[in-house]
């Protein structure tokens, strides 16, 4: 055998070596955060059985569960697992410190007049709409109940027009990436879930404001609507919404690793 011959085996020889031997790159971590609006002595919007706390606290739960079971590569943080009270603030540091990939945020609707209801699925951005800046004001007007809440929001007025002109000079990074999620989990409502979905909107969530990573506000659907408060209420019901935003999360993971 020829010197160019032995070189080249023992170097074929070295390389299936190597590779037999080579550890496989481990896949990039992801990390949601499921954040259950209101809670403790704030009890959001309510119905005639039921308080939005109780909705948002189960459905989140058993959205963690889907995850936790069906992804175990993505890793799922809780801002609460239980009754207790989060600051606006407070809620959004617990994702920007973990770093997370997505921000989901649960909350049920509810309107004077009872004939309303749907799901609706936000995203941060200021809306010409006035039923979109009234949700955002009340559910923003909880930072009211924080100590120090001048302090902590500079000022922010949530009943004040003039406070969002603060949220229009910050042009949000991850917009885009909020929309492709929230028409997924729209998509499922609607598909999958047999709800009827009001869309995706745009509204000045300060939640959404401060977090640093695509963030979704969703409103699960009218609990001052009869019929859509008995489903929300029900066990059938809340795994049927948790696993809709399940499955969007799955798709939208695999649309981002797809790209990347």
């Amino acid at each position: 055998m020829s010197n160019i011959g032995l070189k080249t085996l023992l170097i074929a020889i070295t390389l299936l070596i190597s590779s037999s031997t080579a550890q496989p790159t481990p896949p990039k971590s992801f990390t949601v955060v499921i954040d259950a609006g209101h809670g403790g002595h704030d009890p959001g919007t309510k119905g005639k059985k039921v308080k939005e706390k109780e909705v948002a606290l189960k459905i989140a739960l058993k959205l963690g569960a889907y995850i936790e079971k069906n992804l175990p590569d993505v890793k799922v943080i809780y801002t609460r697992k239980n009754d207790r009270y989060l600051g606006l603030d407070e809620r959004a540091d617990i994702a920007n410190k973990a770093k997370a990939d997505l921000f989901i945020c649960i909350h049920a609707n509810a309107i004077v007049s009872a004939k309303a209801y749907g799901t609706e699925t936000y995203v941060m951005g200021l809306s010409k709409d006035n039923g979109n800046f009234e949700i955002a004001k009340r559910e923003n007007s909880v930072i009211l109940l924080d100590e120090n809440h001048e302090e902590r929001y500079e000022g922010f007025d949530p009943s004040s027009p003039e406070s969002y002109i603060l949220f229009s000079l910050t042009q949000s990074a991850y917009q885009e990436n909020s929309l492709k999620f929230a028409q997924k989990v729209e998509e499922q409502f609607k598909s999958k879930v047999g709800r009827s979905s009001r869309g995706v909107k745009q509204a000045g969530f300060m939640v959404l404001w401060l977090t640093t990573m695509p963030s979704v506000l969703i409103e699960t659907g009218f609990l001052s609507y009869p019929k859509e408060e008995d489903f929300l209420m029900s066990d059938k019901g809340q795994d049927l919404m948790a696993s809709g935003i399940f499955r969007a999360l799955k798709e939208y993971k695999l649309q981002l690793e797809s790209v990347n």
